[in-house]
């Protein structure tokens, strides 16, 4: 999971109130809401007006981060989590993060002879783009006479424009967001054409599923599913690998000292670890001696929780948070 999302919490200073709560109609929310606020009032904390809108909003399940001032963040969440709010020097953002799972970034692509529907997944809301760079001539007939090989050569060239067309937007996408995967349905022949003009970036990335067209867009969506859960789990017994030939840092301790040096590719975490570190403001001030923060300058180092913690060092330093069962403290993958 890339953490970019989450890096204005982690840039912000705190302290910070976590909210999260359940899919409720509004009566229901104000009610939890008045629980849970009021646990805030009994802790002390300031409730901002924007958390109490954010909160008092009907829908699906959320899980808001605000300071004292204002909401940093507000996320949408698959299911329901059980009503709690947390204030901490940092957000708590670890279910939320369970929740959420493996976010990748990757492209869905359904291509024709006339070109192709492209949908990004990443770097904000999925957004849908149709490339179609010449709309004629598309189909071979069987007139026959002494023109029809030409007539048959103009659509070819038909079909490999639009693949061509379609290329280059992938392309595109590709560069601006760094996608992980392409998935790509639709017709043979321009499937092979696309192949032929992505370049290699890209069609290093490109996985074909079996089922899709433009009309109909079901069975493509339950084998792109189906093919990021494999690639996920790929990618996942990838990176446990490398950590297990590099013998890599495992434990609070180590880890924290490389993310310091920002030498972390990928945090491997099993799951919630409510045991605390300390930490300084910056991001990768996080140590299991508050002396060792001193030495370094920082003059008040505070407790918080491990999960937390290290969280804010990854997304800081641009390195992947994975949950995992088959580690059972907190590993990471080293990039040197």
């Amino acid at each position: 999971m890339r953490l970019d999302f989450i890096r204005p919490i982690c840039e912000r200073p705190g302290p910070y109130t976590s909210l999260y709560m359940g899919a409720l109609i509004q009566r229901d929310r104000a009610t939890q809401w008045t629980s849970l606020r009021d646990e805030l009032e009994r802790a002390g904390a300031g409730v901002p007006a924007a958390l109490e809108e954010e909160a008092l909003r009907p829908g699906p399940g959320r899980a808001v981060f605000a300071t004292p001032e204002d909401v940093v963040l507000a996320e949408t969440l698959a299911d329901s989590p059980p009503p709690f709010v947390n204030v901490s020097p940092l957000p708590y953002v670890t279910p939320m993060l369970l929740r959420r799972g493996e976010n990748v970034s990757h492209l869905r692509v359904i291509i024709d002879h006339a070109g192709a529907e492209v949908t990004v997944f990443g770097g904000g809301s999925p957004r849908t783009t149709t490339v179609e760079a010449e709309d004629w001539p598309l189909r071979k007939t069987s007139q026959g006479g002494w023109s029809q090989r030409r007539y048959e050569n103009a659509v070819e060239e038909t079909w490999e424009k639009n693949a061509a067309a379609v290329a280059h937007e992938i392309d595109e996408q590709v560069r601006r967001i760094d996608a992980d995967l392409i998935l790509v349905a639709g017709e043979p022949k321009s499937r092979s054409l696309l192949t032929e003009h992505l370049g290699p970036k890209s069609a290093d990335r490109v996985l074909m599923v079996e089922h899709g067209h433009r009309g109909e867009h079901g069975g493509f969506e339950r084998d792109a599913e189906e093919a990021l859960d494999r690639w996920l789990d790929r990618r996942r017994a990838e990176l446990l690998d490398r950590h297990r030939e590099q013998a890599g840092p495992v434990g609070p301790a180590q880890v924290a000292q490389a993310l310091r040096e920002g030498r972390v590719h990928a945090l491997l975490m099993p799951g919630e670890m409510p045991r605390t570190v300390w930490i300084g403001e910056r991001g990768t001030q996080v140590s299991t001696d508050a002396g060792e923060l001193r030495a370094w300058g920082v003059d008040d180092p505070v407790e918080e929780r491990a999960d937390s913690a290290l969280t804010r060092a990854a997304a800081m330093t641009d390195a992947e948070l994975w949950f995992t069962g088959q580690v059972s403290d907190v590993a990471a993958v080293l990039r040197y």
